[in-house]
């Protein structure tokens, strides 16, 4: 191969590989402005919707106000909190989140002052949590009569027990 034809060989070579960068190039745009079409909604169909109205003040953000704070007393201090639902708690379990989360004592401590090792500890507050959480979607769901539920559910469970 001379030294021309291997110029002429280089040239071809990078000629090809720069109309390769390029068509993938265009490709990625491509498919880039096609996605960004598909997730666009025109102005037009937005404003034909009876639920969507346009407002300067947009009240989704807006938080709903405050009902009440429920008092909740556990170690000797008294806790003002917006969800009933830890005080349905036995005593115990509503002493172990408000050392946990509220005075944030490690599991190691609360362990030791209720004669029981860090994993007990650890597992007593996640089944508390888990309780919790049941509690509050009872409330949430069922405004009206939150305790009542939760009594007949237990009344229910032990019955249940009982006739099986």
């Amino acid at each position: 191969m001379t030294e021309k034809e291997y110029k002429e060989h280089i040239q071809y070579t990078h000629n090809a590989y720069c109309w390769i960068v390029i068509r993938h190039a265009s490709i990625d745009a491509v498919r880039m402005l096609y996605a960004k079409w598909k997730r666009e909604i025109s102005l037009e169909y937005l404003s034909e919707e009876k639920f969507m109205p346009f407002s300067t003040a947009d009240e989704y953000f807006s938080q709903p106000p405050m009902d009440e704070d429920y008092p909740f007393a556990t170690c000797g201090q008294i806790v003002l909190i917006s969800d009933p639902a830890l005080s349905m708690l036995p005593q115990q379990k509503q002493e172990e989140i408000f050392l946990y989360y509220f005075r944030r004592c490690m599991q190691k401590e609360i362990g030791k002052q209720y004669g029981h090792t860090r994993n007990t500890t650890g597992r007593h507050i996640q089944f508390a949590l888990q309780q919790l959480r049941q509690e509050m979607e009872v409330l949430i769901n069922e405004p009206t009569a939150p305790i009542s539920t939760g009594i007949s559910m237990w009344i229910w469970r032990t019955t249940s027990r009982q006739n099986s």
